[in-house]
């Protein structure tokens, strides 16, 4: 029915996701993206059109947490106002412990995302650690449970996952 372009991020290949979704486009097919959501206003606006479903990694609601991660929380969060204006969107936040698995956090996470729009789903995470981030546990699970239920105040579709 569609593609969805996923798994290592597919913005960083701009020209590729815009070559291909606009043939995908172009036949009636679906366009889903999976993006953490860095990318300059032009460009994301060039490229919604043609895209009929996204989900966003909203990493945390602390411009302290995306610095460390080499993001920028603005930056994501006007790419999911823009993309709520044109099509589909959900938002998954994957809970780090000692980084945004604080509930005041998570309030203010979910009450943002309800001003663009309450009915965006929102996914809550649960973590394991991989990679370059070995160096604390996995989220508890009540603690993903915990934030669904802060976050379910503001959202009206909020799921749990690795749980």
């Amino acid at each position: 029915i569609g593609v969805a372009y996923t798994y290592n991020e597919p913005l960083v290949g701009y020209e590729y996701v815009w070559d291909c979704a606009a043939r995908v486009h172009e036949a009636g097919m679906c366009n889903v993206l999976v993006t953490n959501g860095t990318i300059e206003e032009g460009p994301w606006r060039a490229l919604l059109p043609l895209i009929d479903a996204v989900n966003i990694d909203l990493k945390g609601f602390t411009e302290k947490w995306y610095r460390t991660l080499g993001g920028d929380l603005e930056t994501v969060k006007r790419s999911i106002a823009l993309a709520a204006e044109r099509c589909h969107v959900e938002v998954t936040t994957l809970i780090v412990p000692g980084e945004n698995d604080g509930e005041e956090e998570m309030r203010a996470l979910s009450g943002w995302l309800a001003s663009v729009s309450a009915d965006i789903p929102l996914h809550v995470s649960r973590f394991f650690p991989r990679h370059h981030m070995t160096d604390r546990p996995p989220t508890p699970v009540e603690t993903v449970y915990r934030l669904a239920d802060a976050a379910r105040e503001n959202l009206q579709y909020v799921y749990t996952g690795n749980c």
